[in-house]
């Protein structure tokens, strides 16, 4: 069984306010890992509640029909989100893990996400 999105944010949260010596270079990537599975988990709970079979979809051609069914603004920002997530969860040798800011501004955005479709309660 896998976590709620919720949870999943709330853990994402906690990488980012611990400042640990043994973490360091490794939670920036976790973090965005954690805050996109949450993001792809929200949309994938939306959709079987809407009865709209895209939750096998890949996450793209879902964030593309959610701007239908969301506010188009925070739709454009999610799919922003995701698609900075995603480039932040793979290593690239000639690029810098993102920033704190840059971090706590998308799972902001993930936040919102959950807030909208009603799936910011932790269970």
């Amino acid at each position: 069984m896998s976590e709620p999105p919720a949870r999943l944010l709330d853990l994402a949260r906690n990488l980012l306010q611990r400042t640990d010596p043994k973490t360091a270079g490794l939670w920036p990537r976790a973090a965005a890992l954690l805050a996109r599975q949450a993001l792809e988990a929200a949309l994938d709970d939306f959709w079987r509640e809407k009865g709209v079979a895209l939750d096998g979809c890949p996450t793209r051609p879902q964030l593309i029909c959610l701007r239908g069914y969301a506010d188009a603004k925070l739709a454009g920002r999610i799919h922003h989100a995701w698609a900075a997530l995603s480039g932040a969860c793979h290593q690239h040798p000639y690029e810098l893990a993102p920033g704190h800011a840059e971090l706590a501004a998308w799972l902001g955005n993930v936040d919102d996400l959950l807030t909208s479709l009603g799936g910011s309660q932790t269970p």
